[in-house]
């Protein structure tokens, strides 16, 4: 109630129906029988989750209106765009938005920029500026409205947001297809909360009348409230689902070795990742894939060609990222040994791997494989570098030499190519000792990528501090060896 009485014009989330509830009454009243886990022989890439559904909310409305942690403006680069939900953000929010906007000196395509939410009842609003739609330009389009939902949410994660009001960022003035523009709206957030889904209680859709047919259509197969549900929607998914994060892939990361070039392929050679998804079957066994014996014994007689080592290696490596896709693999993400972090000095993607979290004799290491795969598979796209914390690990945080070498065989080329620099902080005398044996015996082309860092001060002028989330006991382990100097450093509040 505002101070005359009257009824509140704000919306408070948590009185509005999430997204499993209408169906599970539907469910109730018909007395439907799940499906049996006989009958689901394919799996979708997005499984039915209870846990995500729960935090999934579709509202007709005016995203304005809703109370929650942030809610999402859509505008121009200048941030003067008018268009409905900016202009109802601006009329609630108050004429301070305006003066802060100025501050901010625009917003590029894809980027998201954070400003208080002055009089609304959100705390925060989100600007982002969706791309311009042209056909020709598909591809930039599509990476650019990814952009746009992806950085909204990480921005929701870095200020610790608990729910995000999400208005339909692609507006009408930019031309983009509101179905496909729904389709990355919907995978990049079902793939955001299945990695970072602790971090967000709530997840909005606010949409028009116009919108909420297309949404209501499209959300069950990125949000399947049933496993009869993941079954009926499988077939609606696109061909292109993207990759690991939801990002759409680019034609580039899709050109195919072909072992005589300038020859046609046959059409029953199609065995790139579109064929992968076709979901034939469930098992490795489940398309045509020629002699396999006989392919292995040319291999070790030394006589397929490179191009088709390589192209065999791509189909392995596809079957591994479908499976990834597919697989629920919430309860190695929970365990927070593998994540992203900043930038290092030259301003590539830094991924930290905490050994002391890897529960190696209690956890299904295929299933670490398979998230490892699932979390790196964009961010090996480009140039990136591995922290790896052996910090207070012991003989139950060893990874065996044999799982490491599977690994390394298992992932891309460009895992490979695009690794800059792996540096091991805080090695013992015995882990450098295997570190090299492993290098020199085992892989090749490691070895020089490898930095020991002692301290953290040592790992400090290849990486800001500010650019890296350190676990709390590292800092404790190196305030004790090292001094106290680097406990000024706060741990991040999401470790």
């Amino acid at each position: 109630m505002d101070p005359l009485g009257a009824p509140s014009q704000f919306v408070d989330i948590d009185t509005l129906p999430g997204w499993t509830d209408a169906y599970e009454d539907k469910q109730l009243d018909s007395h439907q029988n799940p499906v049996g886990k006989a009958q689901v022989d394919v799996r979708s890439p997005f499984p039915y989750r209870k846990d995500i559904n729960e935090k999934i909310i579709l509202w007709k409305g005016d995203v304005a209106l809703l109370n929650c942690t942030a809610i999402v403006n859509t505008s121009n680069e200048t941030l003067t765009d008018k268009n409905p939900v900016s202009e109802s953000i601006f009329m609630h929010a108050g004429p301070d938005l305006k003066d802060e906007l100025q501050k901010l000196k625009g917003c590029r395509t894809g980027e998201a920029k954070l400003t208080k939410g002055f009089n609304l009842a959100a705390r925060f609003i989100v600007h982002t500026v969706g791309p311009k739609y042209k056909s020709r330009y598909r591809t930039a389009a599509e990476s650019s409205l990814y952009s746009c939902y992806r950085n909204v949410l990480q921005l929701a994660k870095e200020q610790a947001m608990c729910s995000v009001g999400f208005c339909v960022i692609n507006s009408v003035k930019r031309c983009y297809p509101l179905e496909d523009a729904t389709h990355i709206a919907l995978r990049t957030v079902r793939r955001f909360l299945e990695i970072h889904g602790e971090t967000l209680e709530k997840v909005v859709f606010a949409v028009s009348e116009l919108e909420e047919a297309t949404y209501q259509k499209l959300l069950p197969l990125y949000f399947p409230r049933s496993l009869e549900e993941e079954l009926q929607s499988l077939p609606y998914l696109p061909a292109d689902i993207g990759n690991a994060e939801g990002e759409p892939v680019v034609p580039e990361r899709q050109i195919r070795i072909t072992e005589k070039p300038g020859v046609p392929d046959d059409a029953s050679d199609e065995e790139g990742l579109e064929a992968d998804l076709s979901f034939i079957g469930s098992h490795a066994f489940a398309r045509m894939e020629g002699d396999v014996d006989k392919q292995r014994r040319l291999i070790l007689q030394g006589q397929l060609s490179e191009a088709a080592l390589q192209k065999q290696h791509q189909r392995n490596y596809n079957r591994w990222l479908c499976q990834a896709r597919a697989e629920d693999l919430s309860d190695i993400a929970s365990l927070k040994a593998l994540y992203q972090t900043g930038v290092d000095n030259c301003g590539r993607t830094v991924m930290v791997v905490v050994g002391r979290n890897i529960p190696v004799t209690l956890i299904d290491m295929e299933k670490a494989l398979l998230y490892f795969i699932h979390v790196m598979d964009h961010i090996a796209v480009k140039e990136y570098v591995l922290v790896y914390f052996h910090t207070l690990t012991n003989d139950y945080n060893q990874l065996d030499s044999n799982f490491l070498k599977k690994l390394y065989d298992v992932v891309d080329a460009k895992y490979k190519r695009n690794l800059k620099a792996l540096y091991f902080v805080h090695p013992t005398f015995r882990s450098k000792v295997s570190a090299w044996f492993f290098t020199t015996f085992t892989v090749s082309g490691l070895k020089d990528k490898i930095h020991y860092v002692e301290s953290l001060q040592q790992l400090f002028t290849a990486i800001p501090p500010e650019q890296i989330d350190l676990p709390p006991f590292v800092l404790e382990y190196d305030a004790r060896e090292n001094g106290p100097y680097y406990s000024s450093y706060p741990p991040s509040p999401d470790l």
